[in-house]
């Protein structure tokens, strides 16, 4: 029976141009974003286009078959006897980096001139340097996001869940459980929470911890409990080393932590938001913020399942905007902080987030940064307030209206 997938469009329409390009195609994300589904998508999508199914060629490392295939020569002996004839192929090879010595296997099929190559596999080896060493300018990586609200909706809507009138509380539940796909499998709210810790700890024993030398796993997850437990929040590598001292009685020198920081981000846990100067228009070393791949992940490893909607909702535009393609930084005007510096084609996106301007001292919080900014590049202000202003210029959108309607800056 053929296996239905849920097409996540955007990102198809994403790699849809590079689908007869020599480049190798690399589709990275934190684990069970829908990495595999994706290349399934894709080769529905090449088979609506016209591309007989002989000419696609697929292998999941993972699967019963394939996990035997440990070394350069048995790949390739895997794909040649897929081949039938000399036609254009498209090779599709999911958990690629089961094989040691890969590259040497991918490029040589994609120097053959004959084959589109796609590969996904484990994000802590595919991006820990020897990929881009080994395969310099011959591959493009598409990066994969969970699912943002809209995505969220759909899915729901295709797998014949029922979604909810009023809007807010299923954005609610959206940012409690997060985006995982196979999250909205789950009815039950436990069950939704021991998959995403199951999650978790894959990506830990399978993406960390096999790959890198950590040599004290115990400060090792202290330091990841902290930066997942103090996401959205400003804070520097002296910052945390500070913290750890005083009220953890633990040393830890700056450049174990920053080696533990670079391999959560590699394993695509968090993602780093460096501060940004409005005035000179350059990055500040020092200070930063941490953002999840997924809110799942926060609420999933504590007990309080209240929602900060700070934070949160900041972390739901930075990852929605950032599978966009905007480069996102926080921005620094003299002493007070804007929440993002968005920049795509050489333009800048002023964006404050805040769960609501009812309140006259909020307001005047939210406003002030754009006061302070000298350029004519659009100002935003995203809340979840119903009634949107129209005051000194500044966009006032609805988060949830405009993730829904697949908007840009």
């Amino acid at each position: 029976m053929k296996q239905r997938v849920y097409t996540r469009q955007y990102y198809i329409d994403k790699i849809r141009g590079f689908y007869d390009s020599d480049l190798i195609k690399v589709v990275t994300g934190i684990r069970r974003c829908g990495k595999s589904f994706f290349l399934l998508s894709v080769m529905e999508d090449l088979k609506k286009s016209g591309v007989n199914e002989k000419d696609i060629i697929y292998l999941n490392l993972d699967k019963r078959g394939y996990r035997k295939i440990k070394t350069p020569d048995a790949l390739e002996e895997a794909i040649e006897k897929e081949i039938t004839d000399d036609d254009f192929k498209y090779l599709f090879i999911d958990e690629v980096q089961n094989v040691v010595g890969f590259e040497e296997v991918v490029n040589g099929f994609r120097e053959d001139g004959n084959f589109s190559v796609f590969i996904t596999g484990s994000n802590s080896y595919l991006l820990s340097g020897e990929l881009s060493t080994k395969l310099t300018g011959r591959y493009i990586e598409v990066e994969m996001f969970t699912l943002n609200f809209r995505e969220y909706l759909e899915m729901k809507a295709f797998l014949g869940k029922k979604i909810k009138d009023n809007k807010m509380e299923e954005f609610n539940e959206y940012l409690r459980f997060g985006g995982f796909p196979k999250t909205l499998e789950f009815d039950n709210f436990a069950d939704k929470d021991t998959y995403i810790s199951d999650v978790i700890k894959q990506i830990l024993e399978k993406d960390v911890v096999r790959h890198k030398k950590i040599r004290n796993r115990v400060v090792f997850d202290k330091v990841m409990t902290y930066i997942i437990n103090n996401f959205g929040a400003t804070v520097s590598i002296g910052s945390i080393a500070e913290y750890f001292k005083k009220c953890e009685n633990i040393n830890i020198r700056t450049d174990t932590l920053n080696n533990y920081l670079k391999i959560l981000e590699n394993a695509k846990i968090i993602y780093r938001c460096p501060r940004f100067d409005v005035k000179s228009k350059r990055s500040l070393r020092g200070e930063q913020k941490y953002y999840l791949a997924d809110l799942g992940i926060y609420f999933s490893r504590n007990v309080d399942a209240r929602i900060n909607y700070g934070p949160v909702l900041e972390n739901v535009v930075y990852t929605y905007l950032s599978a966009k393609n905007y480069k996102i930084s926080v921005g620094r005007i003299g002493k007070l902080e804007c929440d993002f510096i968005t920049r795509i084609n050489d333009e800048y996106r002023y964006v404050q987030v805040a769960m609501t301007i009812m309140s006259e001292d909020t307001e005047k919080r939210e406003y002030k940064p754009f006061t302070m900014i000298r350029d004519n590049y659009p100002k935003y202000l995203f809340t979840v307030d119903t009634l949107l202003q129209r005051k000194d210029g500044v966009i006032h959108k609805n988060i949830i209206e405009f993730i829904s309607k697949n908007e840009n800056l």
